[in-house]
């Protein structure tokens, strides 16, 4: 069939019509395209072919409540590789293995790798700033030295558990480290470029810098002096005592502050995995839970109080040296008792029968209010990981035993974190505080304080008066009963000693114990609580013995350096056959010679220098406080003799 062309011209005319039209479409898509999406298309397309190369923020430091650094970050950079832009593989290997002091077959294997960018590793992450520079002098192509750094810990095991420690990225891993993980490590930044299919950087393109933005930096209610005079003391007593562990906490009463937190064993937190994974994963003075013995008294002390169930001066016990309770009998650490006694001498001698007495007139559900007003059986809430809750009894469990024995603290599991913020609730005025480490959160840049871990209120416990019966009753503890051995001359000291058995496969250890102390002072207006646990010292194994001197001597050191100055209205100190008294050194300047031994009444020893028949300089000073049998030493001379003397 013949087509005439007229029809050959309307067909081409339509395909032009249908082709103008498709191309139209096309060109307005295309517009569509390029001018509505255009930049989302490209930035899409430079996310496919950009590169980055990490820089590490600066972890935020962590410091005491002074300031001094406790943890900080150095320099530590990272070594990395972009396998498409190195041009002679093992000519590079062999010269950053040399730097790095690692095989050059590994290197060599890791820039061949079919990626865009590897690192060298792991001897080529953190590195010393020394060898980084060296790989820069190198100028090899498709090496890149991106900077990073490590954490530092000055100070070796000082407060390792409640620092805690950083993983290879940086990131925390225990203590406050991985508490507060998200405000003290920042964001990363980088340098980015683009780059082909083979990781070619394009030709043109220019390298972009994002700068990481470093992470806050974290004050701690820490005191870096009164840390260190604990750690010092419980190295000591790891060696005199040989325990299986020891524990400490100081404590500020009036607001929760954490003062100071050791247990020993202890590790480096930048060598942690030098030691079993059970020592810096357990921070003991939160985790370890125990039968607190005769520390616990303070707490039904203290309910006896509130509730007015004993007058302490006025009020009689009789100790036979057991009592009997539900068909058991229930012994009194000494032997044959302490006989008739008022019931503060039953808190002084810590007598385990007058405190059942106590336990029975208040009743199991009076006695198990308070406890649990006073946190046990509950976490405290300190901002650090690992907290355990302790054990009481289920109220359907206690009978007349358990009610008997949880009195005087056995029967029942603490924490010592609990037990010296009970404690603090019992001598501050009654209020319980919640317990933290961080103190305030400062800008590295500014060093503005951008915010803080204000004193948190848990609950009013007793009242202020019922406090400060309890604050007088463990004052006289210490200068009258067990806990003579805290006692400090010139400050006001309170306290209680407890020894605790261990139980051991369900049962009561006879030769195990956890021997403990808590004080505080001063007495009237306590500053500074001080718990010392220790676990299972070898020896003598009595909390007054063992526990008190540690305490007595982190607050002797731990007082005057917070300011506290010694006082002459403390509570004089009652002496036991052996110990040796304190007397005060009198003034014996301008005395004669014939004089000093009337004036000495035998408490001290004389030596003299010098000519004379004078006292004309004496050493110690007139009202130091020294054990009797001191000696003092004089210089002899005339009257009117006043040249300067050694």
């Amino acid at each position: 069939m013949k087509v005439s062309n007229v029809t050959v011209r309307r067909r081409l005319f339509s395909a032009l019509i249908i082709a103008v039209v498709a191309f139209s479409l096309l060109a307005i898509r295309l517009s569509y395209v390029q001018l509505w999406h255009g930049p989302e298309l490209t930035a899409k397309a430079e996310n496919s072919w950009r590169r980055e190369i990490p820089f590490s923020a600066k972890r935020g430091e962590i410091m005491d409540r002074n300031g001094e650094k406790l943890a900080y970050n150095i320099s530590s950079p990272t070594i990395m590789a972009i396998p498409a832009q190195i041009k002679d593989a093992r000519v590079t290997a062999s010269q950053v293995a040399k730097v790095l002091g690692i095989s050059e077959d590994n290197v060599y294997t890791t820039i061949k790798k079919k990626q865009l960018i590897v690192r060298i590793q792991p001897g080529g992450r953190k590195i010393t700033t020394e060898k980084a520079q060296q790989i820069r002098d190198l100028s090899l192509p498709g090496i890149v030295v991106a900077e990073d750094n490590k954490r530092y810990y000055p100070l070796g095991t000082f407060a390792s558990h409640v620092l805690g420690f950083t993983g290879i990225d940086n990131q925390g891993l225990t203590g406050i480290e991985a508490k507060y993980n998200d405000l003290l490590e920042g964001i990363n930044g980088n340098i980015s470029f683009l780059s082909d299919a083979k990781g070619r950087q394009m030709p043109g393109s220019s390298d972009t810098y994002l700068k990481p933005k470093d992470g806050l930096n974290l004050e701690l209610t820490l005191d870096k002096q009164v840390q260190a005079i604990m750690e010092r003391e419980l190295d000591q007593a790891m060696v005199k005592f040989q325990a299986d562990n020891i524990i400490a906490i100081a404590m500020d009463p009036t607001n929760g502050e954490i003062l100071g937190m050791a247990s020993r064993p202890s590790y480096q937190p930048d060598k942690y995995r030098d030691v079993d994974s059970q020592v810096y994963n357990r921070n003991l003075p939160i985790w370890m839970t125990y039968e607190p013995g005769s520390t616990f008294k303070i707490i039904t002390l203290a309910a006896a109080l509130e509730e007015k169930k004993v007058d302490l001066k006025n009020d009689s016990f009789f100790d036979p040296g057991f009592i009997e309770i539900g068909g058991a009998r229930l012994r009194c650490w000494k032997k044959g008792g302490h006989g008739s006694q008022s019931f503060l001498e039953v808190v002084q001698n810590s007598c385990n029968p007058g405190f059942v007495t106590l336990g029975n007139r208040l009743g199991k559900d009076k006695l198990f209010g308070y406890i649990k007003n006073f946190g046990f059986g509950t976490k405290t809430g300190i901002d650090l990981g690992g907290e355990e809750n302790g054990i009481m009894f289920k109220m359907s469990q206690v009978g007349p035993v358990e009610l008997a024995t949880t009195a005087f603290g056995q029967g029942v599991s603490v924490t010592p974190i609990q037990q010296i913020t009970a404690v603090s609730a019992a001598i501050n005025g009654g209020t319980l505080y919640k317990p933290h480490v961080a103190k305030d959160w400062v800008n590295p840049l500014t060093g503005e304080i951008v915010d803080s871990v204000k004193p948190e209120v848990v609950r009013k416990v007793i009242s202020e008066n019922t406090s400060k019966q309890v604050r007088e009753a463990l004052e006289s503890v210490v200068a009258k009963g067990t806990g003579r051995n805290a006692f400090i001359d010139g400050y006001r000291v309170g306290g209680k000693t407890g020894t605790a058995q261990k139980v051991i496969n369900g049962r009561y250890s006879p030769n195990e114990h956890i021997v403990s102390f808590i004080g505080f002072a001063p007495a009237d207006d306590p500053k500074i609580v001080v718990y010392v646990a220790v676990d299972n010292p070898q020896g003598i194994q009595f909390g007054g013995v063992v526990a008190a001197p540690i305490v007595h001597n982190i607050l002797a050191d731990a007082l005057p350096y917070m300011g506290i100055k010694p006082r002459k209205d403390q509570m004089t100190k009652e002496y036991k056959y052996g110990e040796i008294p304190i007397v005060t050194v009198p003034n014996i300047v301008g005395k004669t010679v014939s004089d000093l031994y009337e004036d000495l009444n035998m408490n001290f020893n004389l030596a003299s220098a010098g000519s004379g028949d004078t006292v004309i300089r004496q050493s110690p000073a007139a009202g130091t406080r020294v054990n009797r049998g001191s000696t003092i030493r004089i210089y002899l001379g005339k009257d009117d003799d006043e040249s300067d003397h050694p």
